[in-house]
């Protein structure tokens, strides 16, 4: 892999793209590891600690989801991996309490430029410093139309996300069943 790329890693659950992701930077000590999830319950207590112990233990931690820009600015490692996008949009969402049932289209084009640029400016701070990103994703739109409107909105915003990070990598990889596709 060269120096100063930005990566999209994506799949579904369970394909194995953080587990790829990681083995891109298997020969990095230097990795600033960006933990985007937050314990909620059990289930995902159990998922973090999995991906703890799957870490390399000299990578530096940091926890949180928004103005991630801020903290490149402030970490001496050339490489990042965010794991996830899908779970930093999601906490994103729900930063703020909202009525997502009755939310207009507007506020949710809104809310989308919002998240869209919480991206863009870690993109953009990571290209400024000639870091290398890593980001896994999740591709959530391969199934049945969600019956509530949350859903819709979840599945909408994750689809158009997705997009554009991958416009603005340099390489982006689709893992299914562990193995890995350049698309990009």
């Amino acid at each position: 892999m060269e120096k100063n790329r930005v990566i999209l890693v994506t799949g579904g659950s369970r394909s194995g793209k953080s587990k790829y992701a990681e083995e891109m930077l298997k020969n990095r000590d230097e990795v600033l590891y960006i933990a985007t999830a937050i314990i909620t319950d059990a289930e995902m207590e159990n998922r973090i600690k999995k991906h703890i112990e799957r870490r390399n233990e000299k990578w530096t931690t940091y926890e949180g989801f928004k103005d991630l820009d801020l903290v490149l600015e402030s970490n001496k490692e050339d490489t990042i991996m965010l794991d996830c996008v899908t779970i930093m949009l999601t906490n994103l969402m729900f930063s703020t309490e909202r009525d997502f049932d009755n939310m207009s289209l507007e506020e949710v084009e809104i809310l989308y430029k919002q998240i869209e640029n919480q991206f863009y400016k870690l993109i953009s701070k990571a290209k400024e410093l000639n870091k290398t990103l890593i980001m896994v994703t999740n591709e959530v739109g391969y199934g049945l139309v969600p019956e509530y409107k949350i859903s819709r909105i979840f599945r909408d915003m994750a689809g158009s996300i997705n997009q554009f990070i991958a416009s603005l990598c340099d390489e982006v990889y689709l893992v299914a069943c562990g193995l890995p596709v350049k698309l990009k």
